[in-house]
């Protein structure tokens, strides 16, 4: 008898991640870079509600969190969005598609990313944005590549930096009597032209809040996944809701509207404003935060590769994990490679709608998946989080709206 060549190829994937690694993970790539450079352009169209946009935006994708809680630990599987669909449509096109889709929305994300940080170490490092780009996709494939404990880590570091950052401010905003609580607590009015200014600046926060769902990839190297990613995904949404509200708060009232909504980095100028801290600083920090944002795509990607090559989907070497670092080595690879000419050839704005687009679609699939497995009474026979279905419902509403409104809009 005779031994699948498929089946020896593959080792498991190591379980080395605890809740707290979960957290930072998860809380740093849904901050990423979003908030250090979006909350001028929700301003200029909140205006001093702005906190109120990043609420809203909070409440929908809460929505998303909690289908993808379910899913999740339904399916405890790396390449997680395939496997929801493949269990919902019993459809393994239609799953390996999604699956691509999701790896494509990694790495069309890493190179935008990849992008916005070669302009922010072009301030302290004088080299062609060609070369620095190579040199920040090779050092983090090679992080990635190294391990997931080692890579989530290191993420876990730069979001505390990240973190620090946006505490930071709101630490010196308290210490210039800047009213951040009369902020948040300002009511808008019943005004037409106001409350359509903060539902379509709830429109740009929604994408401060994309993240939370490369948890979702990493299920298989968690050590308790029906318990710890659920309350992971939760977490990460109160912390970054949080922070988000507060530091726009601080913005909208330490800095004229006019000036924090035309500035192309809204928090540096928020930082000088209230402390008297040298722009550079944020820059900095912004660095950190990107770099995370791309270390956590890299990952993402590479485990749902590997996730839909494992299912036959794809070449089986893709499916080989490295006994020695428990990773995938060769997914991981060519992830960076694919990343490597997208940034170089396509300019940063298509580069982000595309990405936003991509997400959402990702996120309309999984409600609907969820949906279609609940009307199915599909069973996985593991442990999992049940939510009301007026929920994946109402995620897949809100996303397909969204998407609309960016294709109108």
């Amino acid at each position: 008898m005779t031994s699948d060549p498929l089946t020896e190829a593959i080792v498991p994937l190591r379980r080395r991640l605890g809740l707290p690694l979960l957290v930072l993970y998860g809380t740093g790539i849904t901050i990423g870079a979003g908030i250090y450079v979006l909350v001028g352009a929700v301003a200029g169209h909140a205006g001093i509600y702005a906190p109120w946009s990043f609420v809203l935006a909070a409440m929908v994708m809460g929505l998303t969190v909690a289908s993808y809680a379910e899913l999740s630990t339904r399916f405890p599987v790396s390449a997680g969005e395939a496997a929801y669909v493949r269990a919902a449509f019993r459809s393994s096109a239609f799953s390996t598609t999604t699956g691509l889709f999701t790896v494509a929305t990694g790495v069309i994300s890493s190179a935008a990313v990849t992008l916005g940080a070669a302009g922010y170490i072009q301030q302290f490092v004088n080299l062609p944005q060609h070369l620095i780009v190579i040199a920040v996709l090779v050092a983090l494939g090679s992080v990635a590549a190294w391990g997931i404990l080692e890579s989530v880590v290191l993420a876990s570091v730069f979001t505390v930096i990240e973190i620090s950052g946006l505490v930071t401010i709101i630490i010196a905003a308290i210490y210039a009597d800047v009213p951040i609580a009369a902020t948040i607590a300002r009511a808008p009015p019943l005004n037409v032209s106001v409350l359509s200014g903060i539902a379509f600046g709830s429109l740009l926060a929604f994408f401060a809040f994309i993240g939370f769902e490369d948890l979702a990839n990493v299920v298989e190297e968690t050590k308790v996944p029906h318990r710890d990613i659920p309350r992971a995904m939760v977490l990460t949404l109160l912390i970054s809701t949080i922070l988000y509200v507060m530091v726009a708060a601080v913005a909208v009232s330490a800095v004229p509207i006019e000036r924090l909504s035309s500035s192309s980095a809204p928090l540096s100028l928020v930082f000088s404003q209230i402390a008297g801290v040298s722009p550079a600083t944020i820059s900095a920090i912004a660095i950190v935060a990107t770099l995370n944002t791309i270390l956590a795509q890299m990952t993402m990607a590479a485990r749902v590769i590997y996730g839909i090559a494992r299912e036959g989907q794809l070449p089986a070497f893709l499916a080989k994990v490295n006994p020695r670092t428990g990773t995938p080595l060769v997914a991981t690879a060519f992830v960076v490679a694919a990343i490597v000419p997208i940034a170089w050839l396509v300019p940063l704005a298509p580069l982000a709608e595309g990405t936003s687009l991509a997400t959402l679609a990702v996120f309309a699939l999984v409600n609907l998946s969820l949906l279609r497995l609940r009307h199915k009474g599909v069973h996985s026979g593991v442990p999992h989080v049940t939510i009301p279905i007026i929920v994946p419902a109402a995620g897949l509403a809100t996303c397909l709206a969204m998407i609309a409104s960016a294709i109108l809009g």
